[in-house]
């Protein structure tokens, strides 16, 4: 019986790190995957093909590996100079530099634009790295 126990917790550890490393899907608000953003970071778009990624201390980088900007802990996103260009609110809201909600993701991973209307989704994803790649880089 101790066996089985340890085996059954083994393969439930298992499957949930498993689990929780596979890449997220992007989607469009038609439901079309865009992309995906992988466990490390990586960003690819709808082809395979990196467009960027976003190291563990929130530098985000271009396909060239060149920064081009920054999450902060606080939610607050910097371009390439170090200016804030925006936010990440807890709550999931999207700010501009001055402060108005350009958008929002909500925690299912919807993506919405400042009107509220579905733009696509993130599931699975930071709310500040859906955010970096909804609203404020272009890779």
């Amino acid at each position: 019986m101790k066996k089985l126990i340890s085996a059954l917790t083994l393969s439930f550890i298992l499957f949930t790190c498993t689990n929780s490393l596979s890449a997220q899907e992007l989607r469009s608000s038609s439901g079309s995957s865009t992309g995906k953003i992988e466990s490390d970071g990586t960003i690819r778009n709808g082809s395979g093909s990196s467009v960027g990624k976003i190291d563990n201390d929130g530098t985000v980088r271009n396909s060239s590996g060149s920064s081009i900007g920054k999450i902060d802990n606080d939610g607050t996103i910097r371009n390439g100079s170090g200016s804030s260009i925006g936010k990440v609110d807890n709550d999931g809201t999207v700010r501009n530099d001055s402060g108005s909600s350009i958008g929002k993701i909500d925690d299912d991973g919807t993506v919405r634009n400042g009107s509220g209307s579905s733009i696509g989704s993130a599931s699975g994803v930071p709310k500040t790295w859906a955010a970096i790649v909804f609203f404020f880089f272009t890779f």
